[in-house]
């Protein structure tokens, strides 16, 4: 970068020096032109005139523009280097004539990046107003048992007994959301590694209904499993984390299905080197403006009855990252009214 800077450079020095030379020695000769016909005389002063014109254009612009350019261009170089900018693409502001592109391109990276980091900085706050939330519930429901046990009520036979239960159900949940937020952290650092193996989807799924059997019971849900390629269907991924997938999945489409007549479909179907998964509810559905945020941590489309079903808030962030893990996607369709679709994928072995 820096040859081909000098080279331009040494270029527009000389041809600004030579006009301004060469306009100087004219506007010379001009004058005394018209003050006296006879230029011959005057040639050799017009020629020192050209050469003290060109020192001084040539000194001038290199002392006070292009070291000035110079300055410029490395800074924003620096910068796009530094943030992890292709090199080549630093490059291309290497004249004065791309000068105004390459602040231009320079400016609109980093009000792009001040943006990104505006929207991560909203992201953070409202991340620690719904974990402090999510926190606050069963450690005051902890406070409130532990002081009424302290009061008398551990003596009373009526009270001790189901008061430290709920307390037990609290430190539960407080175990429960500590635990996801430590796995979603393992994944999101790459420290959580996959064991991948190959291994039947039809038979975990066949378990993992039989695992939930007694809450879909109790929800009055009937839990559908269809196989549309009507055969075995292999799969090369990480059994206990898919396990762990379809679960939550599953599980939640348990939890908001249309109580008087639940029902949750399970689907596969081929696709070509992937095979796609499906969960489908017919509970209330997910509103529109939801979708984009459904996978956040803690993120409740409906948050008090959310609450209510005991969930920690951070399943679908769980799930996300364990899919995207395997250099997978995971999608959601959802309507008013209409139930909710999860759709993912996994590798054919």
């Amino acid at each position: 970068m820096a040859g081909k800077f000098a080279e331009t450079r040494n270029v527009a020095l000389g041809t600004a020096a030579i006009i301004a030379a060469g306009g100087s020695a004219l506007f010379l000769v001009f004058c005394q032109f018209i003050s006296e016909p006879s230029l011959w005389m005057f040639l050799p002063l017009a020629a020192i005139v050209f050469l003290l014109a060109f020192l001084v254009t040539r000194y001038a612009v290199d002392r006070f523009i292009y070291r000035k350019i110079k300055l410029i261009y490395k800074t924003i170089h620096k910068q796009r280097d530094g943030n992890g900018t292709a090199k080549s693409t630093a490059r291309k502001a290497e004249s004065i004539d791309s000068v105004s592109q390459a602040v231009q391109e320079w400016t609109s990276g980093q009000q792009n990046e001040i943006e990104e980091l505006k929207k991560m900085a909203d992201y953070r706050r409202e991340f620690l107003g719904n974990i402090s939330h999510e926190l606050k519930s069963p450690i005051f429901n902890i406070q409130g048992y532990v002081l009424t046990l302290l009061d008398g009520g551990l003596e009373d036979p009526n009270i001790n007994k189901d008061y430290l239960m709920r307390t037990e159900k609290s430190i539960n949940r407080l175990i429960a959301i500590v635990e996801d937020l430590e796995e979603i952290s393992k994944l999101e650092s790459g420290e959580l590694r996959l064991n991948m193996q190959r291994f039947d989807m039809c038979e975990l799924v066949r378990d993992v209904i039989d695992f939930l059997e007694m809450k879909a019971r109790r929800n009055n849900t009937l839990v559908v499993f269809e196989n549309k390629t009507e055969r075995q269907v292999f799969v090369q991924a990480d059994k206990k984390r898919i396990r762990q997938v379809l679960i939550n999945l599953i599980e939640n489409a348990i939890k908001y299905g249309d109580k008087p007549n639940n029902k949750v479909i399970i689907k596969v179907f081929d696709m070509d080197e992937n095979y796609l998964f499906e969960v489908k509810d017919n509970g209330p559905g997910i509103p529109e403006e939801s979708l984009p945020r459904i996978f956040e941590r803690f993120y409740r489309t409906d948050k008090g009855r959310s609450r209510d079903t005991g969930g920690t808030g951070l399943g679908l962030a769980i799930v996300k990252h364990i899919i995207e893990a395997h250099r997978r996607n995971i999608s959601v369709r959802s309507k008013l009214g209409s139930g909710t679709t999860f759709s993912f994928t996994l590798m054919k072995s």
